[in-house]
């Protein structure tokens, strides 16, 4: 007969067999020589995740085993010596350079140089610590409080990430009782934050605020909050949003609303101010603004403008800024000094304009599909296929023209493209050359399509 079970489920008979074969393996494992224990480990070691297994890793290695079949080489991260303006230099040749963030060209400027060089000589190249715990230093207010004038809002802080400043403050801000409604073009710092709120998100249909009145009917007494997510110059397409009817919106739905002005700041308005000066508003009436330093202001992380109160909330709160360490002096010296540049010359934003107004005209003439840009920083050329927009960067690049793809999946397959980055020291020659050589070349890329195509289809039929 056997034993009566225990409380954990087992017989006392199977328990004793449990036992003994423990002890059993204890034993051969302490008869083992050193070699024989190294060999498990080893083995042990081998057993270890082949992240190549992932399925995005295997497409990825597909894609670029597909290009090297056609001829393509890769695109990104080229290394690029000395200061990329409208001018690069990337292996021992020069290019006209068309993926550049310093739209007023104000990265090499002497005064933005050497208000760096002093900031390394006071404060060393970090500040060593979080800005709660020890990391504060002067030109870190002198930033944020110059740029809270400069927007025409109460405050600002100033983070360490473009990117972890849209995620930390959603991510904050909201919770799971809460909604929020972003555009289908927004960037992915907007999304991200998103998820990790808990909250409720929908997109609506690019710059389609019919269909967002639609959905704030239908969902806004369901949450006790809600934002609204739009960016002042749309990073992909190059256009912009309806800012007067926004704040319509969100007041008629009682929803905060939040401007990611990353392209925007130094762009649009009559003197760089953004979006609210484009159109005309009180940028009090928007709850939240946010923006980048690595673009017109040639540094590296992103600030959040608006009411003291949200300034104070997050600089005491928020994760993205609370652990992590302050600015370094450098970074946050030279944006000081660009704001000022862009203050005190406006016709660096004059010449932006007239570059990217250009550059859209030229593109029409040349029968190039540029989609919804305005004609301000952003212009795309719309290409089509993947394969069709990496072979007519290639090309570019062959002629002496540096501007990247956009391929799926940061774009729909159809609307794979050539994004052009257009600056204020963009000349007239640089980019009447550039359109002309993007549209003998594209027309070239699909010849070889449409033969590659045919050639392909006769296979088939033989």
């Amino acid at each position: 007969m056997s034993r009566g079970r225990g409380i954990d489920g087992l017989s006392g008979t199977d328990k004793d067999k449990l036992l003994a074969g423990v002890r059993a393996t204890r034993k051969a494992a302490k008869g083992r020589r050193p070699t024989e224990l190294a060999a498990v480990r080893d083995a042990k070691r081998r057993t270890a995740f082949d992240f190549g297994e992932l399925q995005p890793v295997r497409q990825m290695r597909m894609q670029r085993a597909a290009a090297d079949l056609l001829g393509i080489e890769n695109p990104y991260f080229r290394s690029h010596a000395g200061i990329a303006g409208n001018r690069t230099t990337i292996g021992n040749r020069e290019y006209i350079n068309f993926s550049s963030y310093d739209y007023l060209g104000l990265n090499g400027h002497p005064a933005v140089i050497d208000a760096a060089k002093s900031a390394i000589d006071q404060y060393g190249v970090s500040v060593s610590a979080s800005r709660l715990v020890a990391g504060e230093r002067p030109i870190h207010r002198d930033l944020e409080r110059g740029l809270a004038e400069f927007l025409g809002v109460e405050d600002c802080v100033v983070m360490v990430s473009g990117h972890a400043t849209n995620v930390t403050t959603i991510g904050h801000l909201l919770g799971p009782k809460d909604l929020v409604l972003y555009d289908a073009l927004i960037h992915n710092s907007i999304t991200e934050g998103a998820r990790l709120s808990g909250a409720t998100r929908r997109m609506f249909p690019h710059n389609d605020l019919d269909a967002l009145e639609d959905m704030l009917t239908q969902m806004r007494d369901r949450a006790e909050r809600v934002l609204i997510v739009v960016e002042g110059l749309y990073s992909m397409d190059g256009d912009m949003p309806d800012l007067p009817r926004l704040l319509s919106i969100k007041r008629r739905f009682d929803a905060w609303l939040m401007v990611d002005e990353a392209h925007s700041l130094g762009v649009l308005g009559a003197t760089g101010r953004g979006l609210a000066e484009h159109w005309d508003v009180d940028p009090n009436e928007v709850e939240i603004w946010m923006g980048t330093l690595s673009k017109t202001l040639c540094g590296c992380g992103g600030y959040i403008a608006g009411s003291t109160t949200l300034i104070e909330y997050l600089k005491l709160s928020a994760p993205g800024f609370l652990y992590s360490v302050g600015m370094p002096g450098a970074v946050a010296a030279a944006a000081k000094v660009c704001l000022d540049l862009l203050e005190r010359e406006p016709e660096r934003v004059a010449r932006i304009r007239e570059n990217g107004h250009r550059f859209v005209a030229r593109a029409r003439e040349r029968g190039l599909d540029i989609g919804p840009s305005a004609g301000y920083c952003v212009v795309p050329v719309i290409v089509g296929e993947s394969v069709s927009a990496a072979l007519l960067s290639q090309r570019l690049h062959d002629g002496g023209v540096n501007a990247l793809p956009i391929i799926f999946p940061a774009v729909a397959e159809r609307s794979a493209r050539i994004r052009f980055f257009v600056t204020a020291a963009h000349t007239d020659e640089e980019i009447d050359t550039t359109v002309d050589l993007t549209a003998e070349a594209l027309a070239e890329v699909r010849a070889a399509g449409s033969q590659l195509k045919k050639l392909v289809g006769d296979r088939v039929r033989s």
